[in-house]
């Protein structure tokens, strides 16, 4: 009954026992390839190379994907499931006037958005107010009930007392807040158990934030209290990443011992080659960025940029410089999910070629999610896998023309 559900409501259908994807060209997550073939038999990649090197079996589906290119299902580092666009509803309104309800089945269209645009694997760092709701999102997609990429979820996120939104309110009104807020060591022990017994996969901690509404942001947990998360997620096989944008926020999360640094816009060439040689990798988020200074007034075809924009640059460019490994990850949900291409836009014309975009959104996420069979066309992996029309080795804009999307050796558009 729940197969052909999905088969009425979502077109979706299983492969053959053996399908063989026939594109124009293959990254495999690390290089471009002429003339390769990708087979693919249940849920795993059997083949990937030369056709003449591949014995084809018997029964074998073949797909044509001609003027397309074909590579790993897209890992999206840094998205917001249950959030849609500011400029749709602001962010206080969503976590005040949208109930978990509501924001659960929007959290559905965009789980499909996202799939149908090739992200078949994404972090979602923080419910925003919605609780749990975005680890119910992914037991009924791992369960087969709705449609979207594997998730990685870290439910409510952590926040120090009084750092976070909503605010506004005098001190008489309770309000519900966009994460979970605790001090102290101990606290902050108890609430890392408590997320990962509710079902996070990883542990997201804001290192600054804005105390007062308009003031600029400043570091929040004490260096004690994020050593204790980060014991406390390591020792029950877990990770931590954090919301970073100050140099001392930064400092403190990359001493702690985070996996990620989201944002990282102050960072300098010193923190950045600290990051590096920690292993630490930076999610930059310029698409959340671009999208927020649009909505408060930028017109990007004839203003020049402002300066928020400019000192993204320059961060990014210091960024690229150290070395440091790059999350691809736009914070997506703050502009429409499906649209994750903005992102790989952005890195491109910010300074990071193209071959390094798409290895950011395939293998090197994968490496630094700890997803060992996903992010690369190879044998043995699991059958994520995506075509774009075009080459976006050449021109990354051929990311946003997604025409083929397998999910698990699934096929969900074709």
């Amino acid at each position: 009954m729940k197969s052909i559900l999905l088969l009425c409501l979502f077109s979706v259908y299983l492969t053959s026992a053996q399908t063989l994807l026939k594109p124009d060209r293959v990254f495999d997550g690390t290089e471009l390839h002429e003339n390769w073939v990708v087979l693919v038999e249940g849920n795993q990649i059997t083949y990937a190379g030369n056709l003449n090197g591949l014995k084809k079996p018997n029964n074998t589906t073949e797909i044509e994907l001609q003027g397309a290119t074909l590579m790993p299902g897209i890992i999206e580092g840094h998205s917001h499931v249950l959030l849609h666009p500011y400029n749709e509803t602001d962010w206080n309104d969503q976590v005040l006037k949208e109930s978990p309800v509501e924001r659960a089945v929007r959290g559905t269209v965009h789980a499909k958005n996202s799939l149908m645009a090739g992200i078949t694997t994404m972090r979602d760092l923080g419910a925003e107010g919605a609780g749990y709701t975005d680890i119910y999102l992914k037991k009924t997609i791992d369960d087969g009930i709705i449609v979207g990429p594997r998730l990685l979820v870290a439910g409510p996120a952590i926040v120090a007392t009084g750092a976070y939104g909503p605010k506004g309110f005098h001190d008489g009104v309770t309000v519900p807040l966009g994460a979970e807020a605790a001090s102290g060591v101990d606290q902050c022990i108890e609430t890392v158990r408590r997320q990962m017994g509710n079902g996070a996969d990883l542990i997201k901690i804001y290192a600054d934030y804005r105390w007062t509404p308009g003031a600029d942001s400043q570091a929040t947990f004490l260096q004690e209290e994020i050593d204790a998360m980060v014991a406390t997620a390591k020792s029950a096989g877990k990770y931590v990443v954090a919301h970073a944008g100050t140099s001392e926020g930064m400092k403190r999360a990359i001493q702690g011992g985070v996996e990620t640094i989201e944002h990282g816009d102050g960072g300098t060439l010193e923190i950045f080659k600290m990051m590096k040689e920690k292993g630490i990798g930076l999610c930059p988020t310029l698409a959340a960025g671009d999208a927020i200074t649009q909505y408060r007034g930028w017109n990007k075809a004839t203003d020049p940029e402002p300066e928020r924009i400019q000192q993204k640059r320059r961060s990014f460019k210091m960024a690229l410089e150290s070395g440091v490994q790059i999350v691809f990850g736009g914070d997506v949900g703050v502009f429409p999910h499906g649209e994750n291409y903005r992102e790989m836009e952005l890195m491109v014309d910010y300074g990071m070629k193209p071959l390094a975009v798409l290895k950011s959104a395939t293998s090197d996420n994968a490496s630094m999610f700890h997803l060992n069979r996903l992010g690369s066309l190879k044998k043995g992996f699991i059958a994520d896998i995506i075509a774009v029309k075009g080459n976006p080795v050449k021109e990354i804009t051929a990311v946003k023309n997604v025409s083929f999307v397998m999910k698990d050796g699934v096929i969900y558009k074709e």
